[in-house]
């Protein structure tokens, strides 16, 4: 079943690179590995700066087609899967990155493509 729209996506991106910003100093990450907090960090800019070149509704230059977009996502959520194992995360900060992973692959694997005209 594929529930999540190009639309639904827009809307999602811009809350979830702000999350990868602040949560992890609101969770205080890092404490098994600092690159924890720092990942996140820069995943969050990278994810917003990704949105706002987005070809979508709340894209502002619209220069990545939003199929490069989906791909970036599934490849970070792939990414965060394997990171707490080669960087030795562990408690909260492996969780941190599991759970984010499960939800972008999870939006990812939920899309629903695109009609075509």
């Amino acid at each position: 079943m594929k529930l999540v729209t190009k639309k639904i996506h827009a809307y999602l991106d811009y809350p979830v690179a702000v999350s990868l910003m602040v949560l992890p100093f609101v969770l205080g990450l890092g404490s098994s590995n600092p690159l924890a907090l720092y990942l996140s960090v820069g995943t969050g800019i990278a994810a917003f700066v990704l949105t706002l070149l987005t070809d979508h509704q709340l894209g502002v230059y619209r220069i990545i087609p939003y199929s490069g977009h989906l791909l970036v996502d599934a490849l970070v959520g792939i990414v965060f899967v394997i990171t707490p194992f080669v960087f030795s995360f562990q408690g909260w900060d492996a969780w941190y990155y599991w759970i984010n992973s499960a939800a972008v692959l999870t939006v990812v694997s939920l899309h629903k493509p695109e009609e075509e005209i």
